[in-house]
């Protein structure tokens, strides 16, 4: 895991609520954040920094989401299905949909 991260549950400086139990494994570089803001912060310290690349949806079959709780990885596709965990019923924050543009290409229509 890499970012500010507060706790083995995945929470970070950034968003750290009760709820806040997402790592994303990125795109760009194959490694898991807590959040965009973490992902960019660490990124820029790098000898190259990058940017974020968001998941195109041929690929939201990868395994890129993480729950906090139990750790099990979960494809992009099941994780924007479901309100919580499928595998420990983990409640996931809902806000957290707010930003899933950063994350994964969206088609428009």
């Amino acid at each position: 895991m890499f970012g500010a991260v507060l706790d083995s549950a995945t929470r970070c400086i950034h968003f750290h609520s009760e709820l806040d139990i997402v790592a994303i494994r990125f795109a760009c570089c194959r490694r898991y954040y807590p959040c965009y803001q973490c992902h960019d912060e660490a990124v820029r310290g790098e000898p190259v920094p990058h940017a974020a690349r968001r998941w195109p949806q041929s690929e939201w079959s990868e395994l890129a989401i993480l729950c906090g709780a139990c750790h099990r990885e979960l494809s992009i596709t099941e994780y924007r299905q479901v309100e919580r965990c499928p595998h420990c019923a983990a409640e996931f924050n809902p806000g957290c949909r707010l930003h899933a543009h950063l994350y994964f290409e969206e088609s428009d229509g």
